[in-house]
C-alpha cells in the first residue's frame, strides 16, 4: 500500500469530534484526512476548524444540509490523493491505531478490501446493547450467505479499500445501509475482503448513538437489492 486517506464524515458530534480528530492525527496513520461536515447545527464544524487551520494534510468540506452519510461520502471522493482510503466515524466507538493493523495487511493484499471486524479475535470490547449485538450476528450471516462470502461484521465502520474502487463507487444509500451497499458492490469489483479484528467502545443513545431498529430491516432489503442490483 502507498499512501492512505482518512475519511471522517460528521454530524452534530460538538461532544466528540475534537477528541476523535486528535486521535487520529496522533496515531500518525494518515497521509491526508478528510472531513465532511454533513449539515450540523451545532460547533462541530468550528471546533475542526480550529484544530486544522496549521494542519497541511487535513481538510474539512461543509454540506449546507444533512443528506446522510452516503451523501458525506460522495462529497469527499473528488478529494483523494492516494491509493487507499479508509472510513473512520466521528464518535469514539473506534479506535484508530486499529487502522496500523489493518494497513499491513493491505501492504500484502492492495486490491482487497480490509475490514475491522467487531467480532473476530479474542478482543475485550464494550457492546451497551445485547440486541444490536446479535442483530449484527444475524444480519452478517444473512449477508454471507446471499452473496455467497463470509463477512463477521457487515455494520462495521471500519473498511479500508483501494481509491480507484471507492473513487468509482456512486453511494445511493444515504443512512447506515451504506456499509451493506460498500460491501455488496465491494464484492462485484473483486471478491476479496480480510478480515482484522479490531476494539470497539459502543456508545449509548445518550450519549449521541443513532442507529435505530429500523435500520436493521433496511440492512436485510439492501443486502438483496445489492445482490441482483447496483
Amino acid at each position: 500500500m502507498k499512501n492512505l486517506t482518512v475519511i471522517i464524515p460528521f454530524y452534530n458530534e460538538e461532544k466528540f469530534i475534537e477528541e476523535s480528530l486528535l486521535r487520529v492525527i496522533e496515531s500518525n496513520i494518515a497521509d491526508e484526512i478528510i472531513l465532511i461536515d454533513d449539515g450540523s447545527t451545532d460547533n462541530s464544524f468550528n471546533i475542526v476548524k480550529d484544530i486544522i487551520d496549521s494542519i497541511s494534510y487535513v481538510k474539512v468540506i461543509k454540506n449546507k444540509n444533512n443528506f446522510g452519510k452516503g451523501n458525506a461520502l460522495n462529497s469527499a471522493r473528488k478529494y483523494i490523493n492516494t491509493s487507499h482510503v479508509v472510513i473512520h466515524d466521528a464518535d469514539l466507538e473506534y479506535n484508530p491505531r486499529d487502522i496500523l493493523k489493518m494497513v499491513e495487511k493491505s501492504k500484502f493484499s492492495p486490491n482487497s478490501l480490509i475490514l475491522g471486524s467487531r467480532f473476530k479475535g479474542h478482543i475485550t470490547r464494550k457492546n451497551l446493547y445485547k440486541r444490536t449485538y446479535y442483530a449484527n450476528k444475524l444480519m452478517s450471516l444473512l449477508f454471507s450467505f446471499v452473496h455467497n462470502f463470509k463477512v463477521s461484521d457487515i455494520a462495521t465502520c471500519y473498511k479500508l479499500m483501494p481509491s480507484k474502487f471507492f473513487k468509482n463507487l456512486n453511494v445511493n444509500e444515504k443512512g447506515f445501509s451504506i456499509e451493506v451497499e460498500i460491501l455488496a458492490k465491494f464484492l462485484k469489483y473483486n471478491k476479496s475482503i480480510i478480515e482484522v479484528p479490531i476494539s470497539y467502545q459502543g456508545r449509548s443513545y445518550e450519549e449521541g448513538k443513532k442507529i435505530k431498529s429500523i435500520d436493521g430491516i433496511r440492512y436485510i432489503l439492501k443486502t438483496f437489492k445489492y445482490k441482483f442490483l447496483d
